[in-house]
């Protein structure tokens, strides 16, 4: 899976990742683009979008967009907070099919 994280995730998170080939926000060069430009972006590139935006369902149209997303419910984006995390983040990835949200964490 080519996953994209976002920008309010660590960049270090992307290396807890494997086996999927993950690839940041920042990395793109897309940095400040809002949700909807962000996702459809994405969508060109990537089966999904790894964020921790709650509101990101309601704010978008993700089955119109059609763009695989899980949103990670976590403490904070540290990422001690996040590592016990990645085992439910990499089957959630590996999961999530177009247009769907599924949630991971607390």
């Amino acid at each position: 899976m080519r996953v994209l994280l976002d920008e309010s995730l660590p960049v270090d998170l992307a290396g807890e990742l494997r086996p999927h080939g993950v690839t940041t926000v920042r990395d793109q060069g897309w940095a400040g683009l809002q949700n909807g430009e962000l996702l459809r972006q994405a969508l060109r590139q990537f089966d999904v979008f790894v964020t921790m935006d709650r509101n990101l369902p309601h704010q978008q149209n993700l089955t119109a967009i059609g763009m695989a997303v899980v949103i990670v419910l976590a403490k904070s984006n540290r990422l001690p907070d996040l590592k016990p995390l990645v085992p439910q983040i990499v089957d959630a990835i590996a999961r999530v099919k177009g247009g769907e949200v599924l949630r991971v964490g607390v």
